[in-house]
């Protein structure tokens, strides 16, 4: 059983923690299905998508359980995924890509940076993995675009070797606060046009690019503070960014789970075109037992 976390004022109960595990495979069902049987039941959601040969575990419950799910899920993919053989539309650096610890219930952010610096160390001690670390640091916040751009560079992995693993590369492990991971795919438009929306759209709440996948054309967004831009307000603001270019949104995709409150937020009516449902929440997939209520 985990130990308690002792604070000057009290016993509290250990941490609940979601940590949202982005992998570079999303063809490879039975590999896939490999992968998910190794997080056992923190795994509350997986998302693949073929064209950006990418994958999204979510995993949630008690911080130590989850901990140990991302272990063996990082272990299996360093073993099972050659990044020197793929190729795909999402940028991406590691076969384990993207680890971000979350801070569910009480939304604290010290238990989910306690996670990620375990994890650090042990990935760079136990897999031979580079691990460059964002969110709060002592220096200041660093962010996941600010390590693409300088991994490597100005930027040396702050766990691990030195340099990339042979066939793993190198992971981005992060504490942050829920975000929302969400996908507008348009007609009538171009790569060239979706890099546009994406870049007149950008800004301190929303990270956006625009990709040619496949066959289709989309604007592939992050929402850093969904209680301020949600999934209707950039909705919305795509629609106008589109306005006398002879494009539309054909369709709106929720990128794994949003909070309940984000749906909430949004008028039911909505809700379809919107790509949300309420069995897509976290709330309406955390194990059995969890309390709490997810703090965007």
């Amino acid at each position: 059983m985990a130990t308690p976390f002792v604070t000057a004022s009290a016993t509290v109960q250990p941490p609940l923690l979601e940590c949202v595990v982005n992998l570079s495979e999303g063809r490879d069902r039975p590999l896939l299905d490999r992968l998910a049987a190794s997080c056992g039941d923190t795994l509350i959601d997986r998302h693949s998508d073929g064209d950006h040969h990418r994958s999204v575990f979510t995993l949630a419950g008690d911080g130590a359980v989850v901990e140990a799910s991302a272990r063996a899920l990082a272990g299996l993919a360093v073993e099972l995924i050659d990044l020197t053989s793929h190729e795909g539309v999402h940028p991406r650096f590691g076969a384990v890509d993207v680890v971000p610890f979350v801070p569910l219930g009480s939304g604290a952010l010290e238990p989910a940076v306690a996670a990620r610096d375990r994890f650090a160390d042990w990935a760079g001690r136990s897999l031979g993995l580079p691990c460059f670390l964002y969110g709060p640091l002592p220096g200041g916040d660093r962010t996941l675009p600010e390590v693409r751009r300088q991994a490597f560079g100005p930027l040396l992995p702050d766990r691990g070797p030195p340099e990339p693993h042979p066939t793993a590369g190198a992971c981005a492990v992060g504490a942050r606060r829920v975000l929302v991971a969400y996908n507008l795919y348009l007609e009538g438009a171009d790569g060239a046009l979706a890099r546009r929306v994406a870049s007149s759209i950008r800004g301190p709440h929303v990270r956006a690019l625009g990709l040619v996948a496949g066959a289709a054309v989309q604007v592939s967004c992050n929402l850093i503070d969904p209680g301020v831009v949600g999934p209707g307000r950039l909705y919305d603001q795509v629609l106008a960014a589109l306005t006398g270019t002879g494009g539309r949104v054909a369709r709106a995709e929720l990128v794994g789970l949003a909070p309940r409150s984000v749906l909430e937020a949004e008028p039911r009516a909505r809700w379809a075109a919107l790509g949300l449902s309420a069995a897509a929440t976290i709330e309406a997939r955390l194990p059995a037992g969890s309390a709490g209520a997810v703090k965007p």
